[in-house]
């Protein structure tokens, strides 16, 4: 099992910018991959940023060149970067662990990111 709890939402103004963290605990050796997803209000829930364990990223298209994912190995924690944010970034955001063996998906409960315009 791992466990994992978000943190750093909060209200920003567009044009701001705000670091998401997702700390892991748990059976985290196993975990391949890393990934931001987020889902608005009424829409279906969609990845944002991912991260694999060789460190290759990848990024929707809408937050490419202002959003960046990286990891801390040493503190079992993924973060996003997010800059020049906009209102359409709104949304709840969670992070996710995903075990390519297993196929084993683990998520957070999510923090809510509002942008103001």
């Amino acid at each position: 099992q791992v466990q994992l709890v978000e943190s750093g939402g909060g209200l920003v103004q567009a044009g701001g910018s705000l670091r998401l963290s997702c700390a892991a605990s748990g059976s985290i050796f196993s975990i391949n991959a890393w990934g931001w997803y987020r889902q608005a209000p009424g829409k279906q829930r969609e990845l944002v940023a991912a991260i694999t364990s060789g460190g290759s990223t990848n990024y929707a298209d809408s937050v490419k060149g202002r959003f960046t994912i990286s990891r801390d190995n040493a503190k079992n924690t993924v973060y996003v970067q997010m800059n020049s944010l906009k209102p359409e970034d709104t949304a709840v955001y969670y992070c996710n662990a995903h075990d390519i063996g297993s196929r084993d998906d683990y998520w957070g409960k999510g923090t809510l990111v509002t942008v103001s315009s």
